[in-house]
C-alpha cells in the first residue's frame, strides 16, 4: 500500500514540476561556480513527506558520471561538491571547486523519485578570464613613423578588440585578434599603432583600450618623443702644423637631454668627452671638442660628429674633410687681384664699424624694452570653493608701459567679481567662466639698475565643472600693440574636494536578523580616489561592500560618492561595549575623517497616522513608533499642498509632541508622535495632507506616512443591476452611482456555481443636478457548449461598427451595431486542439480584422464570454448568475449587487 501512495505521489508530482530552459554558466578561474538543477514540488509535498533515499539523482558531462546518488551508494568525484540535505528542498545543484579550462563542457543532471524521471536538463559551463594589459616603454622620434605596441595576456576566450585613444579621444577604431593560445590554454594577443609623433603629442596621455566579451580594459601611458638635433662640425684655429688640433661640434635643439657624442676618423672610433645646455624652448645643446694629435692632422681625411640617442636607428652625424677644414699654409702672393681684394675688405671693415654703431644703438633701446617673465605660479592647494591666486611676474626697465591678458585654456578672462557671486552656481552655464578677479601690483623699483618689477594676478574660485583640466595663460604686451612679447602656460592642476562623510548607519541585513551592516558615505569629493579603513577594538576589518575602489562616475556636478559597508555579529554589538569606527582618507582631507558608533541598533516599525477630529475641536494626528534602540530619535511633521509629490519640504509644521521614548522590552524602546492643529478654511479648500517624517541612526533612508487632509462621502448605489439583452444573445449590465469621494471600486463577476472575474468599463459625467456621475457597464454573452471561432464572430461583423458604451447602456438592440468579442484564442473557452488546427487560417483572419477594428473603436465594450457547464446527474445548465462587489471608504463592508437568471429562461434554453 504504502508502495502504491508513493507512486501516486510521483504522478501528481510529475503535473506540477516547473522546467527550466537550458542555462548557461561562466565562471572566472580558481573560483567555485554553482551548476544549477532545482525541481519545485508542490505545496502539499514539502517536508517529510518526500524521503530522499528514493532519489536517484546523477550529473554527467562528456560521457563520463562526475556525481551519483542512489539508495545504495552516492560517489562524486574530486573538485566537485553537493549538499544532499537538499535534495528533500528540491535543490540538486553541482558546485565546482577551483574552475578551470579542462572543467568547460556540458553537463546533464537527471533526477527521478522512486524510478520516476522528475527533471532532466542541462548546463553549459565555461571559462571568463579577463586580459592583463601591458605597453613596453619605448622612446619614439619626432616627426618619424614609430610602432607601439600593446599586449594582453590571460584571457579566454578569444577573441579581443585593440584601440587606441589620445586624451580619451579614439584615434584607431577597434579591430578584432584572435590572439595565440599559451601552453595553459590561456591567449595572449598583440596590439599595434603605426603613427607619426608630433610636439603636440609630448605630454599628452595615450590609451590602449581592449574590449573583451563586452568589458573594457584601458591602459593609459605617455610618450617618451626624441627630438633629432642638428649638427655642424668646426674647428679651432691653429697657427702651427706642428701642434694638436681643436674639433668641436655643435648639437642643436635635441631632446631628452640624455645624448652621448662619438667620435670617428675615417670610420674608426675616436676616444672622447661632455656637457649640455638646455635651450629656451625646452631642448638642449652642447659643443664637443676633440683635439687631433700630429699624427692624426697629418693623416687627414674625412671626420664625423655622430650622435647617438634613444629610440634613433641611425645616428645624425656631421662630417667634414681636415683638408677644407685645416687647409695647408702656403707662401703668399700679392697679385692685382689679391690688392683690389684687399681696398675692397677695408671698404667693407668701415661699412660694417659704421653698421656695428648703428646697431648698438638700437641694441641699446631694445635692452631697454627687454622684459624677463616669470612662470605662473599656481596656488599649493585648489579647493572646490575657496579663492585661489595664480601669479606671473614681470622684469624690466619699461614694465609701465606693459599690459597683461589672462586665458582659460584659449578662452579670455573678464573681471567678473562684480556681476558674479562668489558663492557661484550649482551647475554652470556652458558659457560661463565664474568668479575672476584681475591684480595688477607696481611697478616696483627691484634693483639700483633701473630695473622695475610688475605682479600681475588673477584671483579665481574652482569648480570642477570649469576648471578641470584646465590650464591658464597669461600674455604680456606693450599697451597700444597687438604684438605679444611673451605668453607663460601654467602646469594642470588638481581640483580639491573634501568628502562629507555621514554617521555610520547600523541596520539589520535582509537576509540574516543576527548579522547588523555597518554603513557610511561619503560625498561631495574630487578627485575619485578615497579609502575606508574599519577598525573594532584596535583590531583592523575588512570591508564587505565597497564602491570607493570601483572609481564611481561623478554626478552631475562633477563630485564623486561612494559608500564602504562592514558586517558584525548581533551578538558582538548586543554586548553595548564593542566600539567599532571607521576612518575616510582622501587627498583633499588635511587629516582622516572619523566616525565611530558603539552598542546594538534596530530599525523602528512606524504606523500609518491616525486621526480624530471632535466636533468644534482643533484636528489630532498620531503616529506609533515601535521597537527601536537606541532610544534617540527624531520626528518632523511636514504640510503636502494638493498636487505637490517631490518638493514636499517647503512647510515645516510646528507644534508636534513626542510622547516617548519608553522602554517596552530589554534594549527596545516605543514612541507616540502626534500633532494638534485647527485647519485654516483655505487648507480645507486645497485638500492636501500632513507628513509625518520619522528620522533614526538605523535608517538609510527616513519613513514617511502621509495623511490626506479629504472628505470621504459615500456614493449613491442603485437597489440593483439594469439588464439588456441584444437579440443576438449579448446582455449589457450597468450601475449608475450618483456622488460619494473617492471614487468606488467595483469588481464584476459572472457564472453559475461559481464566478469568474469580468472586464467591464467606466466613465464619469456631470449630471443634470451637478453631482458627479460613475456609469460602470459589463457586457457579456453566456455558452453552454463549446463556440466555433469561425463562424460566430463573422455574423457579428456584417452590419457595420462597433457600439459604444453609452449606445450599449441605452439601446443594445438597436439595428446596424456590432460588439467587439473576447480575443481569438478564447482564454475561458474549452476548445479542442483538433478544431483549433483546422480553424487556424479563420482564427488569423478573424485576429487581424479584431485589430483593426479595435484601433478604430477604441471605445467600444469588451464582450465577455461566461460558460455553464451542465449539470452531471440531471443534465441541465446551471443557473446563471451576474454579480458586482462595490467598497468604499465609507462602507465598512462592501455592498453585492446581483441579477440571477428566471427560471423560465433556463428551460427554454434547455
Amino acid at each position: 500500500m504504502a508502495v502504491q501512495c508513493k507512486v501516486l505521489i510521483c504522478v501528481y508530482l510529475l503535473t506540477l514540476i516547473k522546467h527550466v530552459s537550458p542555462s548557461e554558466i561562466q565562471a572566472s578561474p580558481n573560483t567555485n561556480a554553482t551548476l544549477p538543477c532545482n525541481v519545485t514540488f508542490p505545496s502539499s509535498m514539502k517536508g517529510d513527506k518526500i524521503e530522499k533515499s528514493l532519489f536517484t539523482v546523477s550529473w554527467i558531462t562528456n560521457g563520463s558520471n562526475v556525481a551519483s546518488f542512489t539508495k545504495a551508494a552516492e560517489q562524486i568525484k574530486e573538485g566537485f561538491s553537493w549538499d544532499t540535505k537538499d535534495f528533500v528542498n528540491g535543490d540538486f545543484s553541482l558546485t565546482l571547486l577551483r574552475a578551470s579550462l579542462d572543467l568547460q563542457g556540458v553537463y546533464e543532471c537527471t533526477v527521478s523519485y522512486n524510478s520516476t524521471l522528475l527533471r532532466s536538463s542541462s548546463v553549459t559551463f565555461s571559462i571568463l578570464a579577463s586580459p592583463t594589459l601591458s605597453i613596453p616603454q619605448q622612446w619614439v622620434v619626432l616627426e618619424t613613423e614609430s610602432h607601439l605596441k600593446c599586449h594582453a595576456d590571460g584571457f579566454y576566450p578569444p577573441p579581443v578588440f585593440f584601440s587606441w585613444t589620445r586624451d580619451g579621444k579614439e584615434i584607431q577604431p577597434p579591430y578584432q585578434t584572435e590572439g595565440e593560445q599559451s601552453p595553459d590554454g590561456y591567449y595572449a594577443a598583440l596590439g599595434n599603432l603605426t603613427f607619426y609623433p608630433s610636439r603636440e603629442d609630448q605630454n599628452v596621455t595615450f590609451g590602449c583600450r581592449v574590449s573583451h566579451n563586452r568589458s573594457i580594459h584601458e591602459l593609459d601611458f605617455h610618450l617618451n618623443i626624441t627630438y633629432r638635433p642638428s649638427v655642424r662640425l668646426s674647428v679651432l684655429p691653429s697657427h702651427s702644423q706642428n701642434i694638436p688640433l681643436t674639433l668641436y661640434c655643435d648639437v642643436e635643439s635635441f631632446y631628452p637631454e640624455e645624448v652621448s657624442v662619438s667620435w670617428l676618423q675615417n670610420g674608426t672610433a675616436l676616444p672622447e668627452p661632455p656637457a649640455t645646455e638646455q635651450n629656451p624652448d625646452g631642448t638642449y645643446r652642447t659643443r664637443r671638442y676633440y683635439t687631433l694629435s700630429t699624427e692624426q692632422r697629418d693623416q687627414g681625411g674625412k671626420v664625423e660628429c655622430a650622435v647617438n640617442q634613444p629610440g634613433v636607428v641611425h645616428p645624425v652625424s656631421g662630417s667634414a674633410y681636415l683638408e677644407t677644414l685645416d687647409p695647408r699654409d702656403e707662401p703668399p702672393v700679392l697679385t692685382k687681384s689679391a690688392k683690389a681684394s684687399v681696398a675692397l675688405m677695408c671698404i667693407s671693415l668701415v661699412l660694417v664699424f659704421l653698421l656695428c654703431f648703428g646697431f648698438s644703438w638700437r641694441r641699446r633701446d631694445e635692452k631697454k624694452k627687454s622684459l624677463n617673465v616669470s612662470g605662473i605660479i599656481l596656488p599649493p592647494r585648489v579647493i572646490v570653493g575657496q579663492k585661489g591666486r595664480v601669479t606671473c611676474s614681470i622684469e624690466g626697465r619699461m614694465v609701465d608701459r606693459v599690459q597683461t591678458t589672462w586665458f582659460l585654456n584659449d578662452t579670455p578672462i573678464t573681471d567678473t567679481s562684480l556681476t558674479v557671486s562668489e558663492k557661484g552656481h550649482l551647475l554652470p552655464s556652458r558659457d560661463e567662466l565664474g568668479y575672476y578677479k584681475l591684480h595688477t601690483h607696481g611697478p616696483l623699483h627691484s634693483t639700483g639698475s633701473g630695473i622695475q618689477q610688475l605682479v600681475s594676478s588673477l584671483t579665481f574660485i574652482p569648480q570642477i565643472a570649469i576648471h578641470k583640466g584646465a590650464v591658464f595663460k597669461c600674455q604680456v604686451s606693450y599697451a597700444g600693440k597687438d604684438k605679444i612679447v611673451v605668453e607663460r602656460v601654467s602646469e594642470k592642476f588638481t581640483i580639491l574636494s573634501a568628502p562629507e562623510v555621514s554617521e555610520i548607519q547600523l541596520a539589520e541585513t535582509q537576509n540574516d536578523s543576527e548579522v547588523i551592516s555597518m554603513t557610511v558615505k561619503a560625498t561631495h569629493f574630487h578627485p575619485d580616489v578615497i579609502t575606508f579603513r574599519w577598525f573594532c577594538e584596535g583590531g583592523e576589518l575588512s570591508p564587505v561592500a565597497s564602491q570607493a575602489s570601483s572609481s564611481p562616475r561623478p554626478n552631475s556636478e562633477g563630485f564623486f560618492s561612494a559608500y564602504s559597508q562592514c558586517k558584525l555579529p548581533r551578538s558582538e554589538l548586543e554586548k553595548g561595549g564593542t566600539k567599532v569606527w571607521v576612518s575616510v582618507h582622501h587627498i583633499a582631507l588635511k587629516q582622516p575623517v572619523t566616525r565611530e558608533t558603539r552598542g546594538f541598533i534596530k530599525k523602528p516599525n512606524v504606523s500609518e497616522i491616525h486621526s480624530t477630529s471632535p466636533p468644534d475641536q482643533a484636528l489630532t494626528l498620531g503616529c506609533e513608533i515601535t521597537d527601536f534602540h537606541p532610544p534617540n530619535i527624531s520626528v518632523t511633521w511636514l504640510r503636502l499642498r494638493e498636487g505637490e509629490q517631490d518638493d514636499r519640504e517647503e512647510e515645516v509644521i510646528e507644534g508636534g509632541e513626542l510622547w516617548g521614548p519608553i522602554q517596552t522590552q530589554p534594549r527596545l524602546y516605543r514612541a507616540t508622535a502626534s500633532l494638534k492643529r485647527r485647519l485654516t478654511n483655505q487648507e480645507k479648500k486645497e485638500r492636501g495632507g500632513i507628513i509625518c517624517r520619522v528620522e533614526h541612526c538605523s535608517l538609510l533612508e527616513p519613513i514617511e506616512r502621509r495623511w490626506r487632509n479629504v472628505d470621504i462621502v459615500a456614493p449613491s448605489i442603485p437597489p440593483s443591476i439594469s439588464v439588456c439583452w441584444s437579440s443576438e444573445g449579448v446582455g449589457v449590465f450597468s450601475l449608475l452611482f450618483k456622488g460619494g469621494h473617492p471614487k468606488v471600486k467595483l469588481l464584476w463577476a459572472a457564472g453559475g456555481p461559481t464566478l469568474s472575474p469580468l472586464v467591464s468599463n467606466e466613465t464619469e459625467e456631470i449630471g443634470d443636478d451637478g453631482q458627479r456621475e460613475l456609469k460602470s457597464v459589463c457586457a457579456l454573452e453566456r455558452s453552454t457548449n463549446l463556440p466555433s471561432q469561425t463562424s460566430k464572430q463573422p455574423e457579428r461583423r456584417k452590419n457595420g461598427h462597433a457600439i459604444r458604451t453609452k449606445a450599449a447602456v441605452t439601446d443594445p438592440d438597436a439595428e446596424g451595431i456590432e460588439y467587439i468579442d473576447e480575443k481569438a484564442d478564447g482564454e475561458n473557452n474549452n476548445i479542442d486542439r483538433d478544431e483549433e488546427t483546422k480553424s487556424e487560417l479563420d482564427e488569423d483572419s478573424d485576429r487581424d480584422s479584431d485589430k483593426e477594428e479595435r484601433e478604430r473603436n477604441s471605445g467600444a465594450l469588451h464582450i465577455n464570454t461566461v460558460n455553464l457547464n451542465r449539470s452531471p446527474r440531471e443534465n441541465e445548465r446551471a443557473r446563471f448568475r451576474v454579480c458586482v462587489e462595490i467598497t468604499h471608504p465609507a462602507l465598512k463592508l462592501p455592498v453585492y449587487r446581483t441579477w440571477t437568471e428566471p427560471n423560465e429562461e433556463i428551460s427554454s434554453s434547455a
